[in-house]
């Protein structure tokens, strides 16, 4: 478990070192959809809503939907500047 504190309490010439730890600690437990009859996962596919096709990794592109159906596509350039204004405003 990871120490938040350390420190000590004093009583004149008597010190007690005190350490502080979290009471709870975060663990994600990590659980795989299977098919109920022969238990093997489930697969997700990518398909496109228009055409019905599946859509391989490289032909998917990040966009940002400003109006109903209107998108405005970003590049991995365009992206990193975002990341980096908006940590910057968070500061």
């Amino acid at each position: 478990m990871h120490t938040v504190w350390k420190g000590g309490i004093s009583f004149g010439l008597v010190n007690i070192p005190v350490k502080l730890f979290t009471a709870t600690e975060n663990k994600d437990i990590k659980l795989r959809q299977l098919h109920k009859e022969c238990h093997t996962p489930i697969n997700y596919k990518k398909v496109c809503a228009n055409c019905g096709e599946e859509v391989a990794p490289e032909q998917i592109v990040k966009a940002y939907e400003y109006a109903k159906n209107k998108f405005i596509e970003l590049d991995d350039e365009e992206l990193e500047k975002l990341r980096k204004e908006n940590e910057e405003k968070s500061r």
